[in-house]
């Protein structure tokens, strides 16, 4: 059942705490920049739009991008109560620096105790094989433990491409993920866990050395970009990883480039993307959060009415400067609304054009509770819609 709003939707700046994504087609006919890498994707954050990609499910080893989700299963913990920032964990021989030689190291010795809090920074900062150990050890007990963790979330965010089976992302033949997989994990640590992000942007650390180590992800440093985060990765099987995320006023964008072949060029890649995607799209809140854009009729309930929107921000992604041009209607998902409605129940969809064609779509859900009616308004309302039904 199609109908046209009574007034533009409202495009508010956007917030950066959603997770309501919309299905956007970005078909805009804009040229994607040509990358050095195996695989790559750029997603909008707020929106789940994909601009650009190449193989974006295609399997690779991880490497410590690993890490971004051995660090979402600790912060869960935090968060939880389950585990504190200010926990003592004593390193057993398994997190042991001397058991991960040539590998990037938080450099922990053997029965000394560090804070959850500073493995933390060290799994995130240096990318810490041996913080990775010691924080899974604490955390669930066993490293297998934590590893079913781990997978345990890949299968709740969707991943269909990713299975882990080591909390440090070192090469095993089994282990393997994706540049969109990495892009949604990415997305829940930012939205998830935003004390733990900022750790993300911290550009050195020093434990146990007597230099800092620097952050590894070298567009932390880079003046032309607002980049805070995330993760690098490197094996001799994997090439060279990165995942990253910068703002530019509304818009978050997060890029992954897998495969790069060379240190530097992973950084290369991963700002040629970002640039492209500023350059040539905005994001713009679609439907704020409980504001009603219509209220329709109700049949076989307590109310009459109900007002339809979204239960949360919506957002969708377009070309830079095309938000005036930005039009919308709204369909429902039959010919008119019934009682019981529940707050948040998707009654239908809110269809957004530029230039006559639809580029993106969102649910339109209830914004209140419609209990059903007793016998005596079931019955009036029967012969409401009995009767309209003769006249259609």
């Amino acid at each position: 059942m199609k109908k046209t709003l009574l007034k533009s939707v409202s495009l508010c700046a956007m917030a950066l705490s959603s997770f309501a994504y919309a299905d956007v087609n970005t078909d805009f006919g804009i040229s994607a920049p040509q990358l050095n890498a195996q695989t790559y994707i750029l997603m909008d954050y707020n929106s789940g739009a994909v601009l650009a990609s190449l193989n974006p499910d295609q399997r690779q080893y991880p490497a410590s991008l690993t890490k971004m989700m051995t660090a979402y299963v600790v912060g869960d913990a935090i968060k939880q109560g389950k585990v504190r920032n200010s926990d003592m964990v004593t390193v057993t021989e398994n997190s042991w620096a001397q058991k991960f030689p040539g590998s990037s190291l938080m450099f922990l010795d053997l029965n000394t105790q560090v804070s959850v809090g500073d493995l933390m920074k060290g799994l995130i900062i240096v990318s810490g094989n041996d913080a990775a150990v010691a924080l899974a050890e604490h955390t669930s007990g066993s490293q297998q433990a934590f590893i079913d963790q781990m997978n345990k979330y890949a299968q709740q965010f969707g991943l269909k491409n990713t299975y882990f089976t080591t909390v440090h992302g070192l090469d095993d033949p089994n282990q393997f993920s994706s540049a969109h997989d990495m892009a949604i994990i990415g997305a829940h640590v930012i939205r998830d866990q935003p004390e733990e992000y900022k750790i993300y942007a911290e550009k050195e650390f020093k434990y146990n050395i007597k230099k800092p180590q620097p952050n590894r992800n070298g567009l932390l440093w880079d003046k032309t970009m607002n980049v805070d985060g995330m993760k690098t990765g490197h094996t001799d099987k994997a090439g060279y990883n990165l995942v990253a995320s910068a703002t530019n006023a509304n818009t978050r964008l997060i890029s992954v480039v897998m495969g790069v072949p060379t240190y530097k060029g992973r950084e290369v890649e991963s700002k040629k993307l970002l640039q492209w995607g500023f350059a040539n799209f905005e994001t713009v809140k679609s439907l704020p959060a409980g504001q009603a854009i219509k209220e329709e009729s109700v049949y076989y309930g307590n109310a009459n009415k109900v007002q339809l929107g979204s239960v949360q921000d919506s957002f969708i992604t377009i070309p830079k400067g095309k938000t005036a041009d930005l039009k919308a209607r709204y369909e429902l998902d039959s010919k008119s609304l019934e009682a019981p409605l529940a707050k948040g129940q998707v009654v239908g969809k809110v269809i957004y054009q530029l230039d006559g064609k639809d580029v993106a779509s969102s649910p339109l859900q209830a914004l209140q509770d419609v209990q059903e009616a007793g016998i005596f308004g079931k019955a009036w309302d029967w012969l409401v819609l009995t009767v309209k039904s003769l006249f259609n």
